[in-house]
């Protein structure tokens, strides 16, 4: 009889902070289990002192989570009916032993003839931190290593990092992605470790799938993905695994053979800075006082809160699983602090090019900010609409609370690159291609398509009788200012306007944060500027600040600059030029 369970969780955050366990259901199968967990307990931690084996030196989150795995097999079809492990745990956690000796157990309870079961690794380095402890535990039992004497059936063959079965020629391979080929890997049952780290690497989905692939012909089999959060915004791969996962957790999608374990703080703890408290540092390290030191954890904190707080983020990202994002860098733009919220709800439910026709019908006149570099970085355009209506908002000037009616402004973007960016920024072509995915960018084979493309843009809001002028940065227009001219949109006419650049953009920088803060600048939403936003850096300058990128080269930027100049425009208070002012020629513009 097939048992039920879920491996929904919706009641995790009760759960992670009364530290019980985050899996959901009882071992499906517990004699499978029992067995399983019997031979892991009996594995040597070699690096302890004494060397203890699991079961002496191991918390209970641990066997759940074995138990979880190995107890979801049905011996009596010869289906794991759980297929897929997810575990996101901070740093120290003991994380690359632990999948050692979970790959160690599936080799030894494994009953399939030459099977290979496989340890992925992003690197060298950490391929052998997950080898040296599985091939350590091997050398420390008698009654394993065939070296050791009678009894023993594993050898092991460091050259190769592989550990072999010899009663039935299995072997588990560690394999390090940077140097080792995974394509043809025929493998049942894998683990893949650091998965944020393949979340940074241009194909690493596809290479991912070649490695998991033999799990269509072993109805035995399981993937197993271990984690900490990246120390960076999530990206690739891993964002998309860590979405789903919390997705499955919350019960948002129902997949019974996924089990998500993510050690992450809950929402409101997170607002709080609940993370910066060193009586919770234990919510997101489950070995805390074991392979963990909550006094080592708390002498971190103190130092990273006092200094200058350049390495707090990835501090947080490593040790406490706190996710980089638009609010957590030192150096960042104010806006990001309110970028998330000032999502316009109508504007981000509909599709791209939807959402820029709805700006324009909402707007009374809208202006256009342009920033681009060469072919290595992004063209952006951004749509700056202003609506006829006044709203209220309460301002503190000079101690004193007053009210004023004032217009919302409502924001959309685009961007364009040449393919040539994804050959020269391997780091970022996943990220780009999520975003192309959305409608967002355009991935150009003709260096020149992207003025064509935005000259269409601003002469339909022409036509429409909605435009206010485009901003854009002098030093960069080339050929775009002859196709500006080309339509009309010139300095003479009033309708081309050059964006203070460096510490002279300041008030712009300064003024969309405020707006965003107050409610009187919202936006479509998506993940093009969800990308820029966190990526802009402000840095003081002997008159005020500029914004600039947080890393150089891959952190592009240019869609928000194209924001910024689009705020310098609309700050002046323009009115709408020429052109019809009805909606007849406001059709959907088709790249």
């Amino acid at each position: 009889m097939t048992p039920e369970w879920t491996t929904a969780c919706p009641d995790w955050e009760k759960r992670i902070v009364a530290q019980r366990s985050l899996i959901p259901f009882r071992p499906l199968f517990p004699a499978e289990a029992e067995y399983a967990l019997g031979v892991f307990k009996a594995l040597k931690v070699v690096d302890l002192p004494g060397q203890p084996t699991f079961g002496e030196v191991s918390d209970q989150w641990v066997f759940d989570f074995v138990a979880a795995i190995f107890g979801a097999y049905d011996a009596e079809t010869g289906k794991q009916l759980v297929t897929e492990f997810f575990l996101l745990i901070s740093k120290k956690n003991t994380k690359s032993t632990i999948a050692a000796a979970i790959m160690l157990t599936a080799l030894i309870v494994n009953w399939r003839h030459n099977e290979e079961l496989l340890i992925l690794a992003p690197t060298i380095e950490v391929a052998q931190n997950s080898y040296k402890p599985a091939a350590a535990m091997v050398r420390a039992d008698p009654e394993l290593d065939a070296n050791a004497g009678e009894g023993g059936f594993l050898t092991v063959q460091d050259h190769i990092r592989t550990i072999k079965h010899l009663g039935n020629d299995a072997v588990l391979k560690v394999v390090a992605a940077d140097t080792d080929t995974v394509s043809g890997k025929k493998s049942g049952r894998i683990l893949i470790d650091e998965l944020w780290v393949f979340g940074k690497r241009a194909g690493a989905d596809a290479m991912l799938r070649e490695a998991t692939g033999g799990l269509v012909s072993r109805p035995e089999g399981f993937v197993i993905s271990l984690s900490t959060q990246s120390d960076d915004p999530p990206a690739g791969v891993f964002k998309a695994k860590l979405d789903y996962a919390r997705q499955v957790r919350d019960g948002q999608i129902v997949n019974r053979k996924f089990l998500p374990v993510l050690y992450e703080f809950p929402e409101k703890m997170v607002e709080a800075k609940a993370y910066e408290d060193p009586a919770n540092f234990y919510v997101t390290n489950p070995n805390l006082g074991r392979s963990v030191s909550q006094e080592w954890l708390e002498e971190e904190m103190i130092k990273e809160l006092s200094g200058d707080k350049t390495t707090l983020a990835t501090f947080l990202a490593k040790h406490l699983n706190v996710e980089i994002s638009m609010n957590l860098r030192s150096n960042r733009w104010a806006g990001a602090d309110h970028w998330t919220a000032a999502e316009d709800p109508e504007l981000a439910a509909l599709s791209h090019y939807e959402a820029l026709d709805r700006l324009l019908e909402r707007s009374e006149v809208a202006v256009v900010g342009i920033d681009g570099g060469g072919l290595d970085d992004l063209f952006g355009l951004n749509v700056l609409g202003r609506e006829p209506g006044e709203i209220e908002v309460h301002i503190e000037i000079d101690g004193v609370k007053v009210t004023r009616k004032m217009k919302r402004w409502l924001s959309w973007s685009h961007a364009w690159c040449h393919k040539g960016v994804l050959k020269r920024r391997p780091k970022i072509v996943t990220t780009l291609q999520r975003i192309q995915t959305a409608g967002e960018l355009t991935i150009l084979d003709d260096p020149l398509g992207d003025v064509a493309t935005i000259i269409e843009h601003i002469s339909r809001i022409k036509s429409m009788g909605l435009l206010g002028g485009v901003a854009v940065d002098a030093s960069g227009l080339g050929e775009m200012e002859d196709a500006l001219d080309e339509i009309g949109v010139t300095q003479e006419a009033g309708l081309l306007a050059a964006a203070p650049q460096g510490g002279w953009m300041m008030s712009s920088i300064k003024g969309a944060e405020r707006r965003l803060a107050s409610g009187l600048l919202k936006h479509a939403g998506g993940p093009l500027m969800n990308w820029c936003v966190p990526n802009l850096k402000i840095e003081p300058t002997a008159t005020g600040i500029r914004a600039t990128k947080q890393t150089a080269g891959d952190a592009k930027i240019d869609p928000a600059m194209a924001l910024f100049n689009s705020v310098t425009l609309m700050a002046r208070n323009p009115a709408a030029a020429g052109g019809p002012s009805v909606y007849a020629s406001r059709g959907a513009l088709v790249l």
